[in-house]
C-alpha cells in the first residue's frame, strides 16, 4: 500500500515534524495495543516496523520536496484493515502536515 500526502513545508521542517511525533504513531494504528518501532535509515526516510493484532507490518515514510510517501506491506490476513489503515495515515499525516498558523 503506498499513500501520497502533499505538502508545502520544506523536507528539513517535515523531518522535523516526523521526528517529533513519531512516538504516537501507534495511537492511529486501528484497533490500538500496537507495537511501533521506528528507524531512520537515512535523512529522509524513516523506517517502522509495526505489531498489531498479532501480526507484523513493515514500511517507510519518504520525505520528498513536496509529497510525504507513505509505504507499508500489510500481511494478507489484515488486508481488510487496508482502507481503515489508509484512512487514518491520511488524517494523521495531513494533520501533522498542516501550514504553521500564523
Amino acid at each position: 500500500m503506498e499513500v501520497a500526502i502533499p505538502h508545502q513545508l520544506g523536507r528539513e521542517e517535515v523531518r522535523r515534524r516526523l521526528q517529533s511525533s513519531s512516538h504516537e504513531i501507534a495511537d492511529a494504528i486501528p484497533g490500538g495495543m500496537a507495537d511501533v518501532q521506528t528507524s531512520w535509515p537515512s535523512e529522509d526516510r524513516m523506517a517502522m516496523a509495526i505489531t498489531a493484532m498479532g501480526q507484523m507490518m513493515s514500511g517507510h515514510i519518504d520525505i520528498e520536496d513536496d509529497q510525504v510517501l507513505f509505504h507499508m506491506e500489510m500481511p494478507p490476513a489484515l488486508s481488510f484493515l487496508k482502507p481503515i489503515v489508509e484512512g487514518a495515515i491520511r488524517q494523521g499525516a495531513q494533520k501533522m502536515l498542516e501550514p504553521p498558523k500564523d
